[in-house]
């Protein structure tokens, strides 16, 4: 089966560059991104160190670059939205960071809310359908989209989850290679499962070496384990479980994984992110050229 012709925009997560947020704005122009995603939970992009003046600025820089802003990362970590005392805070500034992106152009905000426990009638489960019920309507009203990323939980799991929120504010933020590296689920098969709430993707690869319990990675509350952005890197680069290689070397098969979003009619950004390597700048402007090579460029 010949490879298909895709027509999606290519983007890039600034911090993936490891510099500043300008000369990561910088190197994404260079390396021939249509837009970027950037992290906007505390540093200069932090919500609440910007005045209007300031959100003003950085979206006439960012447009003077020709880039588009495809999705802003809101990821709050520790235990996601797990903790009912902590959720009053996370549910705040996640609005907050809602609110900016639309400031500066962009109406996706992805994020991980912890793993969605088996039982639906467990208190971590309705402490996170209502965290999720909530930033959904928020979301929904003001026509944007606060997107999970897969890889904690199935995609069947996660869709189930979904359509309990009875709005589609809360979306999806598909990452193929955290499916294969983690959970093992198939992302192709994924994306069928998911349709309906996809909004934006991460273009990511791995390889899974051996089984690893998600709560293990992604942290649990009742496991005493939080989201650790630094503990995940290490493990992706030098851990036993898996590895998050340059695009294309891993097992996503991304033909079939690009024909099945084509499929469902996405049209929207394939994010590069590249949490581990020396090299990030080469591997991400390779990833470009890969995705590129697919647009029959």
């Amino acid at each position: 089966m010949t490879s298909p012709i895709i027509t999606n925009k290519i983007g890039v997560i600034v911090d993936s560059f490891q510099v500043g947020v300008k000369e990561g704005l910088l190197k994404a122009k260079q390396v021939g991104a249509d837009g970027v995603q950037m992290y906007a939970v505390h540093g200069e992009l932090d919500p609440a160190n910007l005045n209007a003046a300031a959100r003003k600025e950085w979206k006439s820089y960012i447009d003077g670059l020709g880039l588009d802003i495809s999705a802003l990362v809101g990821d709050l970590g520790g235990h996601g939205f797990q903790d009912p005392a902590e959720n009053r805070a996370k549910i705040d500034k996640s609005k907050r960071i809602m609110e900016l992106g639309m400031e500066l152009g962009t109406n996706i905000i992805t994020t991980h809310i912890g793993i969605v426990p088996s039982d639906k009638n467990s208190r971590v489960y309705e402490t996170m359908h209502a965290a999720c019920e909530e930033l959904a309507r928020f979301a929904n009203d003001m026509n944007a989209y606060f997107a999970i990323e897969t890889g904690p939980e199935t995609s069947a799991h996660l869709k189930s989850f979904l359509d309990g929120l009875g709005t589609k504010g809360v979306a999806v933020n598909f990452d193929p290679a955290n499916m294969v590296m983690v959970t093992g689920d198939d992302p192709v098969q994924g994306v069928y499962t998911l349709k309906d709430y996809i909004v934006h993707t991460h273009a990511k690869d791995g390889v899974k070496l051996g089984d690893v319990d998600p709560r293990d990675v992604y942290g649990d509350y009742g496991y005493e384990v939080a989201l650790d952005h630094e503990k995940i890197a290490a493990m992706a680069e030098t851990g036993s479980a898996f590895r998050e290689v340059p695009l294309g070397d891993g097992t996503v098969d991304w033909p079939a994984y690009l024909r099945a979003l084509q499929e469902i009619g996405y049209t929207g950004y394939l994010t590069i992110e590249r949490e581990v390597g020396t090299s990030p700048e080469a591997d991400i402007s390779k990833a470009v050229q890969f995705l590129k090579a697919f647009k029959g460029q």
